[in-house]
């Protein structure tokens, strides 16, 4: 059991939300203020997409990112930031023609996916593990992709956050931090629920926590109404959690959450059962962050 957590809240995503909960944030300014919410409400992790500010849409756009980042970063809050690094992998075959992408299909090379991580330098980033059948599309991380992808966020120093879907996702994992691309003790974020990834429940967790190094830290999350039981789940296994309403639009059943309420809720559950989340300060501490303040390493202190 972990009694020292690690709470992320992931603040918007890149999913098709935005018409059915309207507290999903849309704007830089929006996303940034969820992110300061979350911070108020204790989260010591936010985790970003951006969104096209007309559309609410999918949006890569540097500027985005920036300005929620410094928007972040000039608030009265402190908060580790991770930045997606998983963004355009998206993939619908034509109907006609299936060589090519049909509507819906987003992609990007390594290098564009890598561009906000690269210019903005957050505390974390993510690095998806794989690809999978995502719902209806096909979610693209080929090997060496991710290879590449790996290497520049090593380049750049910011700690890569392993995003796993699936178990074969985690075997690759210890094959990069085999081949010397992942730097100190890797950090794994399992991600559960997806239509048609690794299910949301206790022994999946628990078989894809039993491939992980020895020396790894972890986190875990469930999508939908899987959220709060998999915070649970995680933290009585060892592990830390994420919440926010890139994962689940609910508070409960017929309420609409927000993002500090889920951050809320999930507190009460850490700290009832017998936990406590961890301050930004000791996130950093723990998994060797480099202080965005200074530039340098945080070390590791107590937790």
């Amino acid at each position: 059991m972990n009694r020292s957590v690690i709470l992320t809240c992931a603040v918007t995503g890149a999913g098709d939300t935005t018409g059915k909960n309207p507290n999903v944030p849309i704007t830089p300014k929006q996303i940034a203020d969820n992110c300061i919410e979350a911070a108020r409400a204790g989260a010591s992790v936010a985790h970003i997409h951006v969104r096209d500010p007309e559309t609410g849409g999918i949006s890569h756009n540097i500027d985005h990112f920036r300005e929620v980042m410094e928007r972040v970063r000039e608030s009265d809050v402190d908060i580790v930031m991770n930045i997606t690094g998983g963004g355009g992998g998206d993939w619908v075959p034509d109907a006609q023609d299936p060589s090519r992408g049909g509507p819906g299909s987003d992609m990007q090379t390594p290098a564009e996916r890598h561009a906000p991580v690269g210019e903005l330098l957050p505390e974390l980033c993510t690095l998806d593990c794989g690809s999978l059948n995502f719902g209806d599309m096909v979610y693209i991380n080929t090997a060496d992709w991710l290879r590449e992808q790996a290497r520049m966020v090593q380049a750049a120093g910011v700690k890569a956050e392993l995003e796993c879907f699936d178990l074969g996702h985690v075997w690759f994992a210890r094959q990069l931090q085999k081949e010397g691309l992942l730097e100190g003790d890797p950090l794994f974020q399992l991600c559960l629920g997806i239509p048609w990834g690794a299910e949301a429940d206790t022994e999946t967790m628990l078989a894809m926590r039993n491939k992980l190094p020895e020396n790894a830290n972890w986190a875990a999350f469930g999508i939908g109404r899987h959220q709060m039981p998999m915070v649970a789940q995680a933290m009585l296994l060892g592990g830390h959690a994420r919440v926010g309403l890139e994962d689940n639009l609910y508070l409960e059943k017929g309420v609409m959450a927000t993002n500090g309420g889920l951050v809320e809720k999930a507190s009460t559950i850490i700290e009832n059962l017998g936990g406590r989340i961890m301050t930004p300060a000791q996130t950093r501490a723990a998994l060797k962050l480099v202080d965005p303040k200074t530039g340098k390493p945080v070390a590791g202190g107590d937790q």
